[in-house]
């Protein structure tokens, strides 16, 4: 079940741009575009040919090349995504690690190759904490982590901030 219209990530609107991602597939751009916009609400399908189309996830367009294997994809590029709560986190990151990897703090790589980073707002709240003992409680729990879950974080610097005032 994808996150609903309530959700987070239709908090901002999305303009058009003239720069978009293009994405480079060995040979499977149709397969990843019909993987990712049955994950991403409001996404689509634009023109897609034998050698390169379009795609549109969560409102973003990008374009894909069926290129080859010469150059596969590295987690130097990674897509961000911003979750509203640990349901969203959950969602997207079980979508996406299916047939993949999971990685470290809250990076996973999918089953094409490419890097996501499903990432809850509430990590970098918590990051931000005007005491810097609850902060760096959240950063150590966090890099302990594969998929990030918000309780454990918060719980984390709940335990630092009662430390500290014990």
């Amino acid at each position: 079940m994808s996150p609903g219209s309530g959700s987070g990530l239709h908090r901002m609107s999305i303009r058009e741009s003239r720069i978009q991602p293009c994405l480079w597939f060995d040979d499977d751009l149709e397969e990843a575009a019909r993987f990712y916009t049955a994950i991403f609400p409001n996404s689509s399908i634009g023109r897609l040919g034998p050698h390169a189309g379009e795609f549109t996830l969560d409102g973003l367009t990008f374009r894909g090349v069926n290129g080859g294997p010469a150059l596969p994809f590295t987690e130097a590029v990674s897509f961000a995504i911003s979750c509203a709560d640990q349901s969203e986190v959950d969602y997207y990151w079980d979508s996406l690690v299916d047939g993949g990897e999971e990685s470290v703090c809250g990076w996973l790589r999918d089953r094409f190759g490419l890097s996501w980073q499903v990432v809850p707002d509430r990590l970098f709240e918590l990051l931000a904490d005007p005491d810097p003992r609850r902060a760096e409680a959240v950063s150590r729990t966090m890099l302990g982590m594969r998929r990030i879950v918000v309780a454990d974080l918060e719980a984390a610097a709940d335990a630092a901030g009662s430390a500290a005032h014990g």
